[in-house]
């Protein structure tokens, strides 16, 4: 259907007229999660339709209700995009989440969540499923990063067309698990006017190639949050573009494949292992056309050394889950793009920077970021008063990030106004790991902080105080912690104190926690 809202159907009218050549080639030479190696692939065009076909027919084969969710705990592969394309194509709502979660993580989100399919790594099915079947979820399916699993073995036996389901523009079709200080994640529901509005700006703004002399983009992100899914291979998609696939990121890997690739995107800590490697050179990096990075602060130094060393200045914008991209700089030209800024508002996009009590900052003047436009969430899921706190009266998003803009629009991030920590371009919340720090044996209290790192662009570091008598080891609040937490959550320096700071209302003071300890990496 011509009107049809649909983001695949949308992305679908932008794919080459020639289906045979190359959509993606899989580059990796490492090992996955289960060991094995992985063998490089070429998957065209047709291969993406066929294969969404197949995995579409059998969602609709398992007659699941109108607009179910479809939660995905599962490794990066091109199937697993074959997975998101086709739930898109059943009209359903697509769920990802970080596959390094466990299992008291993966448990929260099965319960809000309420899919009607969970997918995960077939080496995760035990406790998976366990989780799933005890909270009503009945079907769980596993999905390997080496075309393994019960999703295709099931999707193998079905068509390979399928009549892609009408959505409109307003209809949710993923939603994104995003972190607050409170403790509680939140989703984030995206629509297919949301997403496709962004891919269509992002493909003008940056100039995104197609044709002949169509774009190569290396990705080297996880496809579980918006930079890698929404970013990266919606632009990809929506240029008709080819591209070189990494199931992992390894520095001097995706170096080698630079001189085949024309754009690439990243967060800062893959510049910094990048640049610790001799091989980066301008030669390695003579077709490229755009380095892109985001998702965390881009240290000022490191944007020097990239320049420096490449030849090319790295372009920092500025998004989140509940909002997709919002700011960039220009791709043209160049030398506008400046370091510790994120840029103007993309066109349709509108920013604003007010205090406290609601009113306009002046320029230059630091106050609460605001924003409004075609690529604003529709709402948390389940969560309609946490939704109407975080608008305005007159509609605008309030971001929870400060900052202030210049007088020619260009936005430039202070900081957040919550405790947010971002490590590696993934979002840690302190509340939850103060919890788990505080039900230890010995603990009395915890304070969790961000401190600056150069290679995650912060750190999680853990001021703990000890009961009475106790003596608690930093080395082993790091060993528990890992074995119940994803990684990057797990506190990268624990300090045992003897009291945290605090103001005269009792608030332990953070700001000078991070302070003291900004100098511990740097």
């Amino acid at each position: 259907m011509s009107d049809n809202a649909n983001l695949y159907a949308r992305l679908r009218a932008h794919f080459p007229d020639r289906l045979d050549d190359v959509a993606i080639e899989t580059a990796d030479a490492p090992g996955s999660p289960d060991g094995h190696p992985f063998t490089p692939l070429h998957y065209t065009w047709r291969d993406l339709e066929r294969g969404s076909a197949r995995i579409a027919n059998l969602l609709a084969d398992l007659a699941l209700p109108a607009g179910a969710h479809v939660l995905v705990h599962a490794d990066k592969s091109v199937e697993a995009v074959m997975l998101y394309l086709a739930t898109l194509r059943a009209g359903l709502v697509y769920v990802p989440l970080n596959s390094a979660y466990q299992a008291s993580e993966v448990a929260y989100f099965i319960d809000n969540a309420q899919p009607a399919l969970v997918v995960c790594a077939p080496r995760n099915f035990p406790w998976i499923s366990r989780l799933a079947f005890a909270r009503g979820t009945r079907r769980v399916l596993t999905l390997g990063d080496d075309r393994s699993g019960s999703l295709l073995d099931r999707a193998a036996q079905m068509g390979d067309e399928f009549d892609t389901v009408g959505r409109a523009a307003g209809d949710v079709a993923a939603i994104i698990y995003t972190s607050g200080t409170t403790g509680r994640s939140k989703g984030a529901q995206l629509t297919h006017g949301n997403l496709f509005a962004n891919a269509d700006v992002l493909h003008s703004f940056w100039g995104w190639r197609e044709g002949a002399d169509r774009d190569v983009l290396i990705h080297a992100l996880p496809i579980f949050h918006i930079h890698g899914l929404f970013v990266a291979l919606h632009g990809a998609l929506r240029a008709g573009a080819r591209t070189i696939w990494f199931h992992h990121f390894d520095p001097l890997a995706t170096i080698a494949r630079l001189p085949d690739a024309s754009l690439f995107m990243g967060v800062p800590t893959l510049y910094v292992r990048m640049l610790a490697q001799p091989a980066l050179t301008a030669q390695a990096c003579r077709t490229m056309r755009l380095f892109v990075s985001g998702s965390a602060p881009l240290l000022a130094a490191t944007f020097a050394a990239w320049r420096e060393r490449t030849g090319h200045t790295i372009l920092e914008r500025y998004g989140m889950s509940e909002t997709a991209m919002i700011a960039s700089n220009p791709y043209r030209p160049e030398s506008a793009r400046l370091p510790g800024t994120v840029g103007r508002a993309l066109p349709g996009v509108q920013v604003r920077v007010h205090d406290d009590q609601g009113r306009a900052c002046a320029t230059g003047e630091i106050g609460g970021i605001e924003v409004r436009g075609p690529s604003i969430f529709a709402g948390y899921w389940q969560m309609p008063e946490k939704t109407r706190e975080e608008f305005t009266a007159d509609g605008w998003f309030r971001t929870g990030d400060v900052g202030h803009l210049d007088a020619h629009g260009v936005l430039t991030l202070i900081g957040r106004s919550k405790d947010l920590i971002i490590s590696g371009g993934f979002n840690v919340y302190p509340a939850e790991i103060e919890g788990r720090i505080n039900a230890l044996a010995g603990v009395a209290e915890s304070a969790v902080v961000g401190v600056p790192h150069p290679d995650f662009g912060e750190a999680v570091v853990a001021v703990v105080v000890a009961r009475p008598g106790a003596a608690p080891v930093p080395a082993a609040v790091i060993a528990q912690l890992r074995a119940t937490i994803a990684h990057f959550k797990v506190p990268k320096h624990v300090r045992v104190v003897d009291a945290l700071p605090r103001n005269a209302m009792g608030k332990v003071q953070k700001k000078l926690l991070r302070e003291e300890l900004a100098t511990l990496f740097t």
